[in-house]
């Protein structure tokens, strides 16, 4: 009787491999994060693009200091893609999924801010609002992915879920920044046009008001996954729009106000979230006493 062939298993892919490109993307993402500050001779995002990405462009435009953000991000970052180069992480099960997608994150992000130096705003604002779609995307599927697994450590807890959590409530909220400069380019408003001239009789403000509602409704979403991270983020965002709009060269009060309240239903949402988690959380049954 003729035996059955034994087919070899699949060999597991390198996991040192991967953690060493991961590495390697962190350093590019962080390379040309300091390039699109100025450094090695880049041109300042908020220069770039015509100005259309400048903290005074449109009304959904945050303040320069929300943009200190990315120090913390960036350190994340960074402290993720050596934590993931020890053992304990290359051999999670757990963390062989987020790789990937955290590599392509950095990447995509060192892509954006190479998009955003080009000078011809009719060619930065189209890329750049491509580039941020698809890096919002691949944070979502992060986001999932820590939300779908149990982490290991507080040291994964902070550096894995904290850090892309931290990175996807920001994005949400640049995503409608970037979506704003290139309707206006579209439109031909001028960036720092407090007034401008819109199609259909509409003003400014109440786009911007549209807008941030809709932010408030996925910090809203958001907040029902019980995680902080992006939740304070989006309220950062929110908040620095807040500030941006009640004072400075582009001042809309309404505007400044509905970003402050949208910013405090988000952090709100995510408190209610927890106080009824916690109310439903079953009581352990008494064990009860034998009558003597």
């Amino acid at each position: 009787m003729e035996q059955p062939r034994i087919r070899p298993a699949r060999q597991a892919p390198p996991r040192l491999a991967s953690s060493v490109l991961t590495a390697a993307s962190s350093i590019v993402a962080l390379t040309l994060a300091a390039w699109g500050s100025g450094a090695f001779g880049g041109t300042p995002v908020q220069d770039a693009a015509g100005g259309y990405l400048s903290a005074t462009a449109t009304p959904v435009s945050p303040a320069g200091s929300a943009f200190s953000i990315w120090s913390a991000v960036y350190a994340g970052i960074l402290g993720y893609a050596v934590w993931q180069l020890f053992p304990a992480a290359r051999h999670s099960h757990r963390q062989r999924a987020v790789r990937p997608w955290a590599a392509a994150s950095m990447l995509l992000n060192a892509a954006w801010l190479w998009a955003a130096q080009i000078a011809d705003p009719a060619v930065a604002l189209p890329a750049t609002m491509v580039v941020m779609l698809v890096l919002l995307a691949v944070l979502c599927r992060l986001f999932a992915l820590h939300l779908g697994t149990r982490h290991g450590s507080l040291a994964e807890r902070i550096l894995s879920d904290g850090t892309f959590g931290l990175y996807l409530g920001w994005i949400c909220v640049a995503t409608a920044a970037n979506a704003a400069a290139l309707i206006a380019f579209v439109l031909g408003i001028r960036p720092g046009d407090a007034s401008p001239a819109l199609p259909a009789g509409l003003a400014a403000g109440v786009v911007a008001v549209v807008v941030l509602a809709v932010a408030a409704g996925i910090g809203i979403a958001l907040a029902r996954t019980r995680r902080w991270t992006p939740l304070i983020a989006m309220a950062w965002g929110l908040a620095w729009i807040a500030a941006a709009r009640l004072g400075g060269p582009l001042t809309m009060p309404e505007v400044g106000v509905v970003a402050a309240a949208a910013g405090a239903v988000v952090l709100g949402a995510g408190v209610a979230v927890r106080l009824r988690s916690g109310q439903r959380r079953p009581v352990p049954p008494r064990t009860r006493q034998a009558h003597a």
